[in-house]
C-alpha cells in the first residue's frame, strides 16, 4: 500500500508560480509511473503532466507544455510539479497519482494509488 500526499498549492496572482510536491510512503515509489492530475469545479479530472518510473521521460498536455514541469526524487520518494506563469484557467484541485504502468498514461482509471489534492488557485 503507496499513500501520496500533495502540498504546495495556494492562492497566486496570474502570471505567478508555485511548486507542487507529492510525497509518497513505502519504499516502492520507484516501482511506478506517476502523474499529475487536476479537476476544476464541475470538470472531469484531467491528465496534465506524467513522468516515468526512472524519470529520464516526461509528458504534458499541450494546454501546459512550457509552464509545467514534472519531476521526481526517487531517493526522496517524492516527485514534483513546478508551475509557472499561472493562468486563471489553471485554477483547480491537484493530485498526483502512482501507475504500474511503465508508460504514464492520461487515463485516470489506469492508475492505483492518489493523493488527496492540493487547492491551486489563480487569480487574474
Amino acid at each position: 500500500q503507496v499513500q501520496l500526499v500533495e502540498s504546495g498549492g495556494g492562492l497566486v496572482q496570474a502570471g505567478g508560480s508555485l511548486s507542487l510536491a507529492c510525497a509518497a510512503s513505502g519504499r516502492t515509489f520507484k516501482s511506478y509511473s506517476m502523474g499529475w492530475f487536476r479537476q476544476a469545479p464541475g470538470k472531469e479530472r484531467e491528465f496534465v503532466a506524467g513522468i516515468t518510473r526512472s524519470g529520464t521521460t516526461t509528458y504534458s498536455t499541450d494546454s501546459v507544455k512550457g509552464r509545467f514541469t514534472i519531476s521526481r526524487d526517487n531517493a526522496k520518494n517524492t516527485a514534483y510539479l513546478q508551475i509557472n506563469n499561472l493562468k486563471p484557467e489553471d485554477t483547480a484541485v491537484y493530485y498526483c497519482a502512482l501507475s504500474t504502468m511503465v508508460w504514464p498514461t492520461y487515463e485516470a482509471t489506469r492508475y492505483d494509488y492518489w493523493g488527496q489534492g492540493t487547492q491551486v488557485t489563480v487569480s487574474s
